[in-house]
């Protein structure tokens, strides 16, 4: 079995160049055929004509056939004198002596098994009666009869038997010659295709054994591995979309590395805290009082969000978080998220705002669970990170048949070229923030994975505050 692509490609191009060049040769033998065929038919009715005006003519100088009855020799003259090669076969020569006029003679039968039969000895010549002066009676039936006339009297019939207008030697000989120089021009075709065959494949070849050796260091995790694009056809575009690939497979793989970084320093962070303050307690520096339990169980619920969110992430990105949809009213669920923040919004003295701009109510297909934990994130981010006395100003209104929220809050606010890194996981732009207040900086990294679930859209972008505004954009679905 041909297993290289080389191999298969030669094939390929090799057997449809052989299929090419023998239907070209059958269709062109056949063209050869029929044409050849319908000259030499037109020819003989033009030598039949010829011959018949011929015998016209030595009639009209003998008025009767009783002369050309008993010469034979002149009967082959007659004949013969309309063939374009004149001079009959050597074997004819003998036929005169034969005392009887049956027409075609016996040596003709015997000819006619090496070769076909000329137009002369297919012919037979009859009186005006339909009385025989040179034929056979058993070939009467098969006779086409042309008549002779005289003085528009019919004097006599020139029969034709049934047989191939192809006779001439010559004839015969032009078209073996042309059907050897069709088989040599297909054999030369053949040739000349196999040798351009070989060649594309080796140049097709090429590319794709680059490919085959990039996919092989891609396996191994070479992701720095790059193939050239050299053309703008099928070949290059699949050259660009492969470094493509390995130029994502790098950037998930240094993800993924950032992401393992990041989530041991995450986790060793608080787990170094706990185990101070147990050492603490152990050594008798720190005595176990109840604030010193408090700050302990605030160290272990500081861990287990930080858990839970890698969970919930891990989730959402596996697309394994459940989603139970339905067709809901995004605003109620907001309104019932808010009232559940409102004491930590109080306590901070930042003033939460609704702005609701829709006319009518609207829907959304959505699950409500999950709507509920994209907003209590952005939530609970202004409230973590917002000034005290300061504001958020949630703006909702209709963008055909769009749902668009704005969560716009007050100072502090991001620099415009860090907006695009807040959906990254472990993002800060202060990496310093305190995490008792800040949290891991998963919040919106999982709020981006929801949103997307639900075939929305999240930006950041910078708010009229000078804070931060995130704009959500879900589909309307009534």
């Amino acid at each position: 079995m041909y297993k290289t692509v080389r191999a298969k490609l030669f094939l390929a191009f090799l057997l449809t160049t052989l299929l090419v060049v023998s239907g070209m040769y059958m269709f062109m033998r056949y063209s050869l055929n029929k044409g050849f065929s319908e000259f030499i038919e037109s020819r003989q009715q033009e030598r039949m004509i010829a011959l018949i005006d011929r015998l016209s003519e030595y009639y009209a100088h003998n008025l009767n056939w009783h002369n050309l009855a008993t010469d034979k020799q002149k009967w082959i003259e007659l004949l013969w004198h309309v063939n374009p090669d004149r001079e009959p076969p050597p074997w004819l020569k003998q036929i005169p002596a034969e005392p009887n006029a049956f027409w075609p003679p016996s040596q003709a039968e015997q000819h006619a098994r090496r070769n076909r039969i000329p137009l002369e000895l297919r012919v037979m010549l009859l009186a005006g009666d339909k009385t025989i002066i040179f034929g056979r009676a058993n070939d009467l039936p098969k006779l086409t009869l042309h008549p002779i006339y005289y003085h528009e009297k019919i004097v006599g019939y020139l029969g034709l038997l049934p047989g191939k207008a192809i006779n001439q030697a010559s004839e015969v000989r032009f078209l073996e010659k042309q059907s050897n120089s069709f088989i040599l021009i297909a054999l030369l075709m053949v040739g000349l295709s196999a040798g351009l065959a070989l060649l594309l494949a080796y140049i097709l070849g090429i590319p794709i054994k680059r490919i085959t050796t990039a996919a092989k260091a891609l396996a191994v995790g070479r992701y720095d591995v790059r193939l050239p694009v050299e053309s703008n056809d099928e070949l290059g575009q699949l050259a660009r979309d492969f470094n493509e690939m390995a130029a994502a497979l790098k950037q998930s793989e240094l993800a993924r590395q950032r992401w393992v970084a990041d989530i041991s320093h995450e986790l060793r962070t608080p787990l170094a805290i706990l185990r101070a303050e147990l050492e603490a307690l152990q050594d008798g520096i720190r005595p176990l009082t109840p604030t010193a339990i408090d700050s302990l169980f605030g160290d272990v619920m500081r861990l287990n969000r930080l858990t839970e969110d890698l969970y919930q992430l891990s989730l959402s990105d596996q697309g394994a978080l459940s989603y139970r949809k339905t067709h809901v009213d995004p605003i109620e669920i907001l309104k019932e998220d808010m009232e559940a923040f409102d004491l930590e919004f109080q306590h901070k003295q930042i003033a939460l705002v609704l702005h609701n701009q829709l006319s009518t109510p609207c829907q959304i297909y959505a699950d409500p669970d999950r709507l509920s934990q994209l907003f209590r994130n952005l939530l609970a981010n202004s409230v973590n990170y917002t000034d005290c006395h300061g504001q958020l100003k949630i703006s909702i209104f209709r963008a055909a048949d769009k749902l668009v929220l704005n969560f716009a809050d007050s100072e502090p606010g991001v620099p415009e070229a860090e907006l695009a890194k807040l959906f990254d996981r472990f993002y800060r732009v202060d990496s310093s923030r305190n995490r008792y207040h800040g949290g891991a900086g998963l919040g919106l990294a999982i709020c981006h994975n929801i949103v997307v679930a639900h075939d929305g859209e999240i930006t950041a972008q910078t708010s009229p505050l000078q804070g931060l505004n995130i704009r959500i954009t879900l589909p309307i679905s009534a």
